[in-house]
């Protein structure tokens, strides 16, 4: 009967810390609206395969857009995502997270700029941090992001922000808080993604527009993964070193990671706003201080 006991109460512990994991740190939801919500135009969002994968669509009258149902401090957020084929340009495919604050907002955003077609697609990243962005990178994408599903991820530790394609790193900007750089960490932030026109600028700085004959546009989107710590939630959840994403594997890029950033940097980066004197005749201090 003792023994019983003893492994009534085992059972009951080991059921307790699985829950309190749970609530502590969420992940990998099984459809679009487990853990997101329409914000802008739902009638361009069509869920497709019982809600698995979504369509958004962009036409004359509106684009459209959703953002996750909670806001989420430190962890990682991917999504595979099939841009709009063909005669894209002037059009704006935006994954992004945000603390939806004005003044002080923080910001990491991936922006995938369309173009004519035979040209290829230009991934824009940007930082804010306390309020502070014009942190724009660009590269040119090495494959046709419109041919099949490609996974682009953020990791945000307090380490590091690593932006991802696929398995490759293409952004990465350290926590440099010791040099006086700002960094975001204290503010949640919310996943949001938009599909829109912005030929003012996407493609070419404005000189190529939208061909409206070719719409409506359509970007894919499935295998939603939010692994991170919600908010409202455990208030240690975010601090906790035992969190993977806090672990010593994502501390630093690996060697493997190390050479393919330094490929795409030497091979498909078109603009970086570090070595853009006419913007900024003063190298900004993280550009000095190193990725």
């Amino acid at each position: 009967m003792a023994m019983y006991s003893s492994l009534r109460n085992a059972f009951a512990c080991l059921s307790l810390f699985v829950l309190v994991f749970a609530l502590s740190v969420t992940g990998r939801p099984a459809t679009f609206l487990e853990d997101f919500k329409i914000t802008w135009s739902d009638s361009h969002i069509k869920q497709i395969d019982r809600g698995r994968a979504i369509q958004l669509i962009l036409d004359r009258n509106s684009g459209c857009g959703f953002a996750s149902k909670r806001q989420y401090l430190f962890g990682r957020v991917s999504m595979k995502i099939k841009l709009i084929p063909g005669d894209s340009a002037g059009t704006v495919t935006a994954f992004y997270m945000n603390s939806n604050t004005d003044t002080i907002r923080d910001e990491l955003d991936f922006e995938f700029l369309g173009n004519r077609t035979g040209q290829p697609y230009t991934v824009q990243t940007n930082i804010y941090a306390r309020g502070k962005g014009n942190r724009e990178q660009r590269i040119n994408l090495w494959f046709d992001p419109s041919a099949d599903f490609h996974t682009y991820t953020i990791l945000w530790n307090h380490r590091h922000i690593v932006f991802y394609v696929d398995d490759v790193p293409v952004r990465v900007y350290k926590n440099n808080e010791a040099k006086g750089i700002p960094f975001p960490k204290l503010q949640p932030m919310g996943v949001y993604s938009t599909l829109w026109e912005a030929d003012n600028w996407a493609t070419r700085g404005g000189l190529e527009k939208i061909d409206w004959s070719k719409a409506p546009f359509y970007a894919y989107y499935k295998d939603f993964d939010i692994e991170g710590c919600p908010v409202p939630g455990p208030s240690n959840c975010a601090s906790n070193p035992s969190n993977w994403w806090e672990g010593t594997t994502y501390q630093l890029l690996s060697p493997l990671e190390a050479r393919k950033y330094k490929w795409v940097r030497m091979n498909h980066m078109i603009y970086d706003y570090c070595t853009d004197k006419s913007r900024f005749p003063v190298t900004p201090p993280e550009c000095i201080a190193g990725f």
